[in-house]
């Protein structure tokens, strides 16, 4: 079975006994809340409460027990990186204002960028590699979330035309993976070929399961924020030729 960060694949019955409390993770976070509080003394309500739910999100994925789910099952691992990406990094970059201004103009490049990482890590030779050691584990971790981030706050502070087109940009390269995986003939993720069967799938079941999640729940939150952007774009007075 396979071994990574979250420990050994776990079994139904100590599933939820298996939460994650890596001191130096717990400190890293601390860390993060204690230096967002003295460096944001002046935040507003909105990027306050953006910053806290995106730290307690970081908490649902790697302390609570999805963290050793994910050992066991792809789609487990899917839900996590869709929460990773489409829900942390975009609370966490809506805490961030100064960094929406400066990145507004590359909203483009970035999309490109994280396009490219998210594609990386579910390669089935480079996903197998991150879950067997834990300082790759974390390479994948830091930039799924990095490159996430600068995209949301490019995207947050871009005109509503290019936020939009980023947005189903980014929406059509997650739904063009999950496909991928719902079609394929085969599983391709060494890693839970032996762990799946104790949830009761077979790994091929669990593939499509996880494509399934990254093609429709997963892309939501990136139609529902152009659909944000959209309306208010829409309700914006228009200016009547003289």
């Amino acid at each position: 079975m396979s071994t990574s960060y979250c420990g050994p694949a776990p079994l139904p019955d100590d599933l939820l006994g298996r939460w994650n409390f890596d001191p130096v993770l717990i400190a890293a976070m601390v860390l993060a809340g204690l230096s967002f509080a003295f460096l944001r003394r002046n935040a507003t309500q909105r990027e306050s409460g953006g910053f806290v739910l995106g730290m307690v999100t970081l908490i649902v994925i790697f302390i609570s027990p999805l963290c050793a789910l994910t050992v066991s099952l792809f789609s487990a691992r899917v839900v996590h990186h869709a929460l990773l990406v489409a829900i942390a990094a975009p609370l966490l970059a809506m805490a961030l204002p100064r960094l929406q201004r400066n990145l507004a103009s590359l909203a483009f490049p970035l999309l490109a960028l994280h396009t490219v990482i998210f594609w990386l890590w579910h390669a089935p030779d480079f996903y197998a590699v991150a879950l067997a050691d834990t300082a790759v584990y974390w390479l994948m971790q830091i930039s799924l979330l990095g490159s996430a981030m600068l995209l949301w706050a490019a995207v947050l502070g871009a005109p509503a035309g290019s936020a939009i087109a980023v947005l189903l940009g980014a929406t059509a390269q997650m739904g063009f993976l999950g496909a991928l995986l719902v079609f394929a003939s085969q599983p391709l993720y060494l890693p839970h070929f032996l762990t799946t069967q104790p949830f009761g799938f077979d790994p091929l079941v669990d593939q499509q399961l996880a494509g399934l999640v990254m093609w429709v729940p997963a892309s939501l939150p990136y139609l529902a924020i152009a659909l944000v952007r959209l309306l208010g774009w829409l309700r914006q007075p228009r200016v009547q030729p003289s």
